[in-house]
């Protein structure tokens, strides 16, 4: 699989801050399926430069990892972020740029620039972001949508009950933004409470619910469970085989199974179930 490839797919991006190598290979280790080395929001200001040393010391021995290696930089529209701009440039590249605070194509533009092979993955964190949907979505080298809500609340003053129902507008807009421009499935923020697992299902289900694909990630340990939580049941699968097998005896008719018809709709539906798992009946 390319590394593209495997960024589309990627269920968990798990953040390691630039400022800690020590914690580097732990973070290729852990059965994230991108590593997402931070140099922005865990990283304080004084340790920015000394957060680029490190990454560029460690960054011949991390890319021996099957294993889409991200770089968080800090906003483009900043002194930092271009900082981080003129670094990467002098280095091979990584596989994808995740993008803080973004809120025009320009700023997209000048990260393609110093980083022309990378994908880009702008993360929507303020309600200039949101406006901006459309045009960020279809700019060059964007791979996925990432959603900051965590940032999106402070710059817009909401204020989230249980369930976060007050988010829906945000991530429906990324996940119609996502459709409209074919891009890889969104990719969900982060759960903050790494001691509650019932909370981490429920928001990584709540993304699949929405039509993302993948959750950022901030501790080793929420890695099993969003994979399990985005994965479908044994029963789901059943269903998707089933209703493929139907579709290909009927020569793609319409036809009706448990008393239900499967048309071209549910046929796509099955795949798109199939495909979480990677069986070769989605082709």
């Amino acid at each position: 699989m390319t590394p593209t490839n495997a960024l589309a797919t990627a269920r968990t991006f798990l953040f390691v801050p630039g400022n800690r190598p020590e914690r580097f290979e732990k973070a290729f280790q852990s059965g994230a399926d991108a590593v997402v080395i931070d140099l922005e929001d865990s990283v304080p200001a004084a340790a920015k430069a000394t957060a680029r040393e490190a990454i560029a010391r460690a960054w011949q021995g991390l890319r021996k990892y099957p294993i889409p290696l991200v770089i968080r930089i800090n906003s483009a529209d900043q002194v930092a972020g271009r900082e981080d701009l003129g670094w990467l440039a002098k280095l091979t590249a990584p596989d994808a740029v995740m993008v803080p605070k973004v809120e025009s194509v320009e700023a997209l533009s000048h990260v393609a620039a110093s980083a022309p092979t990378a994908a880009i993955l702008p993360l929507i964190e303020s309600a200039a972001g949101y406006a901006a949907l459309d045009s960020l979505a279809g700019a060059a080298n964007v791979l996925r949508l990432v959603v900051g809500h965590i940032d999106f609340m402070a710059d817009t003053g909401l204020q989230c009950s249980e369930g976060e129902p007050e988010l829906m507008p945000l991530r429906f807009a990324v996940a119609m933004a996502t459709r409209a421009h074919k891009l890889a499935p969104a990719v969900d923020g982060v759960t903050v409470d790494i001691a509650n697992d019932e909370l981490l299902r429920g928001d990584a289900r709540r993304a699949l619910r929405l039509g993302f694909g993948g959750k950022l990630c901030i501790h080793p340990h929420q890695i099993a469970l969003v994979h399990e939580s985005m994965s479908p049941s044994a029963a789901e699968v059943a269903w998707a085989e089933r209703v493929l097998a139907a579709d290909a005896a009927s020569g793609g008719a319409a036809v009706q199974l448990d008393g239900r018809m499967v048309d071209l709709p549910v046929v796509l539906q099955a795949r798109r179930t199939l495909a979480r798992v990677g069986s070769r009946l989605a082709g």
